[in-house]
């Protein structure tokens, strides 16, 4: 999970999330477009997965969560 400079969280998958990170921040291209204009970004979870389905479940399961939910998840880790 990504946290934008106004504390709203943004939960997405990648093989390499410190590129994925970099692309958001505009550094790179191919960032979100949700993502445009709120920075700085900062990554405040990530779970290690061990296929592209396990991690697609993963995120449909986090973008379920309240953010309270999401903020006591970040703060476990």
């Amino acid at each position: 999970m990504v946290r934008t400079a106004t504390g709203q969280l943004y939960t997405g998958i990648s093989t390499d999330p410190a590129r994925r990170l970099r692309q958001h921040q505009g550094e790179l291209s191919g960032g979100a477009k949700a993502l445009r204009g709120k920075g700085p970004l900062r990554l405040v979870y990530q779970q290690i997965m061990v296929n592209r389905v396990d991690a697609s479940k993963a995120e449909y399961q986090l973008k379920q969560l309240s953010k309270a939910a999401k903020e006591q998840r970040i703060s476990e880790q």
